[in-house]
């Protein structure tokens, strides 16, 4: 895993080159990809935090046009699978596919509560390597990418489907019932390794109550539970 909090931002760790290229990504200024795979707790004068809002938004545009493009969906559906495509999970999970754990740079406490195996960190870092192919490729090389890393997700079925929490405010509907309440009860951690704990309620039906990395998570987790408790 890689250490090395404080270390110049101009050259890649050693090995780090040949995994990005290995991974499909066209590496040509060091600098930037040392500033797409840096987390904050370095110190460091650059960190990921720009390159991921533009992956973030590279990622989402690629992923309508697929959707837009195969499928004749009405847009509900077809939102509804983006924003599963999109998630941090998602974007954690594509992470993980390519091995990006072990060349993120971090800093030494970040390092030992576990950063690097962090779904939020993870999903942040595949979007910064986006964005950083965006800058150093252009869109339709990075697209050409997405579409590689992302196929399994697609061909899965991410996103068919319905929302938990969509599901759970149809069925509170369809039975009388007022909308589902949620409420954040608690949140420890370390902001990359956040825990937030959200309580579901139906009145006069019950609550769940669901933890996990992010308060959207731990909401649509909630909701799976009530759904499966009392739905």
């Amino acid at each position: 895993m890689s250490t090395s909090a404080g270390k110049p931002l101009g050259k890649l760790e050693k090995g780090t080159r040949a995994w990005l290229v290995k991974r499909g990504f066209a590496v040509k200024d060091e600098a930037l990809w040392a500033e797409a795979l840096t987390h904050g707790s370095t110190g460091e004068e650059r960190d990921y935090q720009r390159l991921e809002f533009l992956g973030d938004r590279v990622l989402g545009l690629t992923i309508a046009h697929w959707l837009f493009a195969e499928n004749r969906g009405q847009e509900g559906a077809l939102a509804q699978r983006l924003n599963a495509l999109v998630s941090k999970g998602a974007c954690a999970e594509a992470a993980r596919s390519i091995g990006a754990s072990a060349h993120i740079r971090l800093g030494k406490q970040a390092r030992d509560d576990g950063a690097a195996d962090s779904e939020n960190v993870l999903g942040d870092v595949m979007e910064s390597l986006l964005g950083a192919s965006f800058l150093e490729t252009g869109f339709d090389a990075t697209e050409a990418l997405i579409r590689t890393l992302w196929t399994p997700q697609v061909d899965g079925g991410a996103g068919q489907r319905k929302h938990p929490k969509s599901a759970l405010q149809e069925w509170a509907a369809g039975n009388q019932r007022r909308p589902p309440q949620y409420t954040l009860i608690d949140r420890s951690g370390p902001d990359h390794k956040a825990s937030f704990t959200v309580r579901v309620e139906v009145h006069n039906v019950g609550a769940t109550e669901a933890t996990a990395s992010s308060k959207q998570e731990a909401e649509t987790a909630a909701a799976r539970a009530f759904m499966e408790e009392f739905g």
